[in-house]
């Protein structure tokens, strides 16, 4: 502006323009978008083409849009989620970077700050060097700009989400994997363009959003392993069945009242945990980490789900060996010690459920750590899978439905000590885990 300013109120010379230009350093430096203003008289008949000449320059004005003061908080969390924010602005450098050091996005003394010009000349090998700088902040830059930060993120194999609310973010927006557009002060091209709106417009609501979404997946996680684990116990049934000379110690309408029955509201409940406290400090998985990945289907299937069959079956042949059955015989469907034998297996599994609903709250922290409260539907389910226990054994529309028969005291003395023996092993598998973790840098709640 300035070069198009004219002396004709009063000399501008170069002590006048280092003046104005160090007063607007001073601005920039407390975070304020300066604005400089100038005016000019206009003569009949004037030129349009040239009406920003000869100019008198009139003043300087510093515009403040402070931070939400949530905003350094959720920049904190970002960083010890292993979330780069990268600041991306048309602002002037040292504005930029004043509200970068008020946020919490810049800590030391220097940082890497790249202009829109300095940009243009960027290859894309240099862009891609410059974007793995532990604090780089974009200003002066333009809408094409913007987009080609995006890509060269794109190329270095990040997921990138871009947020903003002008015309000018629309590209950037749109090549992001996800676009993330202002409801309040955003333009309808920013919106359209988006793949998401956020509604007020809060960066901390973005990160409230990751939070939840680390949340659903790792409780989608405890949900399988849950389901996973039982499903081995009734496997187990039926291919000793096929493969050796005995009775078959789950019946399919008891596998099916726990698969429908007793294990549905304690399973609904570890869907909708509450996030961990420590989800935040751990760094975003690998892009092709799958939901069922090696360590949960040998949790599950190898490790918990053996646990609780081999409780189930010891169950059932406690009963036939205290009836005295021998190896290889047959045994009737109506047979009281077939009956009892059945229920015995059926039981045991119900009752490693119960442990294992608590075990399966976290992969890694103790059972003594996330307690046995805090989960209302975990609680109901509990208490839904004793009554059905209950109801399966003691009463006679019970035993009539499911085929099942009164069990003693003695064979709950039997199944007791396989559900604290799985409580053990798996305490101690999660502190084996926890060790490993913090072995390798990676710190665990």
């Amino acid at each position: 502006a300035l070069a198009r300013c004219s002396p004709l109120t009063q000399p501008l010379g170069v002590e006048a323009k280092a003046s104005i230009a160090q007063a607007q350093d001073a601005m920039a430096h407390q975070g304020l978008r300066v604005l400089a203003f100038a005016c000019r008289k206009l003569a009949v008949g004037y030129d349009r083409e040239r009406l920003e000449e000869d100019l008198v320059f009139a003043g300087l004005a510093g515009l403040e849009d402070p931070p939400r003061p949530e905003v350094p908080e959720a920049l904190r969390k970002c960083q010890e989620a292993g979330i780069k924010v990268i600041m991306v602005t048309g602002d002037h450098p040292q504005t930029a970077t004043a509200i970068a050091r008020e946020i919490g996005l810049v800590k030391s003394d220097h940082p890497t700050i790249i202009t829109g010009e300095q940009l243009r000349r960027f290859s894309v090998i240099q862009l891609q060097l410059a974007l793995d700088a532990q604090e780089v902040i974009f200003a002066r830059v333009v809408a094409d700009q913007k987009m080609r930060i995006v890509e060269a993120l794109k190329k270095k194999r990040q997921i990138v989400a871009v947020t903003g609310d002008g015309v000018n973010d629309a590209p950037a927006l749109k090549a992001a994997h996800i676009g993330i557009a202002m409801g309040i002060a955003g333009t309808d091209v920013a919106k359209e363009a988006a793949d998401m709106v956020l509604l007020d417009d809060n960066f901390a609501s973005i990160v409230s959003a990751v939070e939840e979404g680390r949340a659903v997946f790792e409780n989608i996680r405890k949900f399988l392993t849950y389901v996973l684990v039982h499903n081995v116990a009734e496997l187990i049934p039926y291919l000793g069945f096929l493969l050796f000379p005995i009775p078959l110690a789950l019946t399919p309408i008891q596998a099916l009242s726990i698969d429908m029955g007793s294990d549905t509201l304690a399973a609904l409940g570890l869907g909708v945990e509450r996030p961990d406290p420590e989800i935040m400090r751990r760094p975003p998985r690998a892009q092709g980490e799958r939901l069922m990945n090696l360590p949960l289907a040998f949790r599950a299937y190898l490790f918990l789900g053996l646990i609780e069959a081999a409780a189930a079956m010891a169950a059932f042949f406690f009963v036939l060996d205290g009836a005295g059955w021998k190896y290889g015989q047959n045994l009737s469907a109506q047979d009281p010690v077939y009956l009892q034998a059945t229920t015995a297996c059926l039981s045991a599994i119900i009752l490693m459920q119960i442990v294992n609903v608590f075990l399966c709250r976290s992969a890694t922290r103790s059972v003594f750590s996330t307690g046995l409260r805090g989960n209302a539907l975990i609680v109901l389910g509990v208490i839904s899978e004793i009554l059905i226990l209950l109801l399966i054994n003691y009463t006679s529309w019970g035993n009539s439905l499911l085929a099942t028969a009164p069990i003693g005291m003695e064979v709950w003395g039997f199944v007791i000590p396989f559900a604290a023996g799985m409580l053990v092993l798996e305490e101690l598998r999660k502190w084996l885990a926890r060790g490993t973790k913090e072995t390798n840098g990676i710190r665990l709640g």
